[in-house]
């Protein structure tokens, strides 16, 4: 798999940086390219919550550092890594600066145009 074939939109579901592991959200992620190759992405998370991130790929792994404008216009910043299993499914985990440091977050994603189906 090379980096070209990430870029699109996903649909994705995730678990917030807690011990419920429950699917607390649900959104859109777009993946695309700048001109060194690095990828830009932008999620749209319930609707509402719009995060932005760069980040690189190698050996089927995608890393995205985020952030994001939270409470009281606050600043919130992480890392999101994604193994890819195939170029319509990726499987990732992220972690945020000032969330629970005991736990991670989860994230699926999958390719809108793909008939592939998330287990």
């Amino acid at each position: 798999m090379i980096i070209q074939d990430l870029i699109g939109n996903y649909s994705i579901s995730g678990s917030n940086q807690d011990e419920s592991h429950e699917i607390t959200y649900k959104g859109i992620l777009n993946l695309s390219l700048d001109n060194n190759n690095r990828i830009i992405a932008h999620w749209l998370i319930n609707d509402s919550q719009e995060q932005k991130g760069r980040g690189f790929f190698k050996d089927n792994i995608l890393v995205i550092n985020f952030n994001y404008k939270g409470e009281n216009n606050k600043t919130f910043k992480g890392v999101a890594v994604y193994r890819c299993i195939t170029k319509d499914v990726l499987d990732g985990f992220w972690s945020e600066k000032h969330g629970n440091q005991l736990y991670l977050g989860t994230e699926h994603c999958l390719r809108m145009e793909s008939t592939e189906r998330l287990n």
